[in-house]
């Protein structure tokens, strides 16, 4: 597996944006989040965590309430909680691998 690249893609910048005008309009970020994830983009755990806190910084700008932010910083743990799993998991694999 450690030999094999996997295939990323990102968020464009006209997708970013686009994302942050709909929150600064009031969407849900829930809402943006499906609407990206059903146009097919696979995206790195670390490209959305960045996407996510660079959201919260927009977002702190903007002065959006307690509630929204909170709710994008759990975004931020689950993700963070998700790379390490995957960390963990590959960390064993390659241990049982030697």
């Amino acid at each position: 597996m450690s030999g094999m690249k996997r295939k990323r893609n990102v968020l464009n910048v006209t997708q970013k944006s686009e994302i942050l005008q709909k929150l600064d309009n009031g969407e849900s970020t829930s809402t943006n989040t499906e609407d990206v994830l059903n146009e097919g983009n696979t995206i790195s755990h670390s490209a959305a965590l960045q996407f996510v806190e660079t959201s919260l910084d927009y977002m702190g700008q903007r002065g959006f309430n307690y509630g929204d932010i909170t709710a994008v910083r759990k975004i931020c743990v689950d993700i963070r909680q998700e790379m390490n799993k995957q960390q963990k998991q590959r960390r064993i694999t390659d241990f049982l691998k030697q």
